[in-house]
């Protein structure tokens, strides 16, 4: 026995990703409610952000901000990676 694959309109998917993105709703609320599997409405979300289907919007002060300081923390843990495998490299040199 095969399984029957559903089809639906690209309606469909544009108001199941709309619910999802305008009326805040979870994927996993939105998915029960139109009876379709997460993963499904998951990927239906992610392909519409990807086609630039939703709307750009910019970056909040406070989001820029947050951007800024992490940009700040990884530049800063990069050199502290390397700064450690350079000192972990001198002193395997000097043990032998």
């Amino acid at each position: 026995m095969g399984s029957t694959r559903r089809a639906f309109t690209d309606e469909y998917k544009a108001h199941a990703v709309e619910l999802v993105v305008n009326d805040g709703r979870t994927i996993a609320d939105v998915a029960q409610g139109i009876e379709v599997h997460e993963t499904t409405l998951r990927k239906w979300v992610k392909k519409s952000k990807d086609a630039g289907q939703l709307e750009n919007h910019p970056l909040s002060d406070n989001e820029r901000l947050e951007l800024e300081r992490l940009r700040e923390d990884n530049k800063r843990l990069r050199m502290e990676v390397e700064f450690s495998r350079k000192v972990a490299t001198w002193f395997a040199k000097n043990e032998r």
